[in-house]
């Protein structure tokens, strides 16, 4: 198997995700999301959250979160931290060995199973840890611009695409309704089109959109869309955008999260 850090940064790169994609998602800061990517166990705040993260981390990006928490606990938990789970079991011929023999008679005379103290106790730990876990991943959702250098959800044409790792690790990518975007053109007047989907697909393959109708109905992560002209309507999600006049082809990326942003020359998809 595959590093997890490995794992993780691959599959974000094959899908063309921004780590501040998945800081909005999930809440987990940008830099705790980075240090699992670079297995900087250190910079994290200790090994429940660790796991928590790399749990929360692996689903949004449709891995096995439970087969890589298992690889963080096989090969980089040290035994100290296991006194930092929400759960710490005792055997029980230890808790009987701390009862005296009032304890004991109370209990039935067995003195086997642990106090109601100890369960009291174990149990107000778990709920302090669960809690502190919420109100720190919570916390993370205003720190969206600490974040540089990195691509957009479902982005195409910004970083490539690792397959070998990943693929070897059965990583399936599940998309949601609300990743969903919906696109339909309605032109004008002429109007070169070049409109790339999902995993680069050519849903108009350079063509020039005659005036009177509208497209039909694109759906995807993700579009990346170059223009000859602004002689165009876009209807997204149902919402009509018009297009700025320009000396030049204009292009956009759409998706969910970042909505309509525009592309630069040197980024403009091209269907040729």
């Amino acid at each position: 198997m595959p590093e997890i850090g490995a794992t993780l940064r691959e599959a974000r790169m094959r899908e063309r995700i921004d780590v501040s994609e998945i800081e909005a998602q999930t809440k987990i800061r940008a830099k705790y999301l980075r240090a699992l990517e670079n297995e900087e166990w250190g910079l994290l705040p200790g090994p429940t959250f660790v796991k928590s993260f790399l749990r929360t981390y692996a689903q949004a990006l449709g891995l096995d979160g439970k087969a890589l928490v298992e690889e963080y606990r096989l090969h980089h938990e040290r035994p100290s931290e296991a006194m930092y789970e929400p759960i710490v079991s005792t055997p029980q011929n230890q808790q009987r060995s701390k009862l005296g023999p009032r304890t004991r008679s109370r209990a039935g005379g067995s003195g086997e199973g642990p106090s109601r103290g100890y369960v009291i106790a174990v149990s107000a730990i778990g709920l302090f840890i669960v809690v502190l876990v919420a109100l720190l991943i919570s916390g993370g959702g205003g720190s969206t611009n600490t974040t540089s250098g990195t691509a957009t959800t479902g982005t195409h044409g910004h970083g490539a695409g690792a397959a070998g790792g990943a693929g070897a690790s059965g990583v399936h990518h599940r998309a949601t309704a609300s990743d969903i975007v919906a696109l339909s053109l309605r032109p004008s007047a002429v109007v070169y089109v070049c409109l790339i989907g999902d995993n680069g697909r050519r849903l108009i393959p350079g063509l020039e959109l005659q005036p009177g109708a509208s497209t039909r109905t694109y759906h995807a992560k993700r579009f990346e869309i170059t223009l000859g002209n602004s002689s165009v309507t876009m209807i997204i999600d149902g919402r009509e955008r018009t297009v700025p006049p320009s000396s030049q082809a204009i292009g956009y990326s759409l998706t969910k999260a970042r909505g309509r942003r525009p592309l630069t020359p040197g980024q403009l998809p091209t269907c040729t």
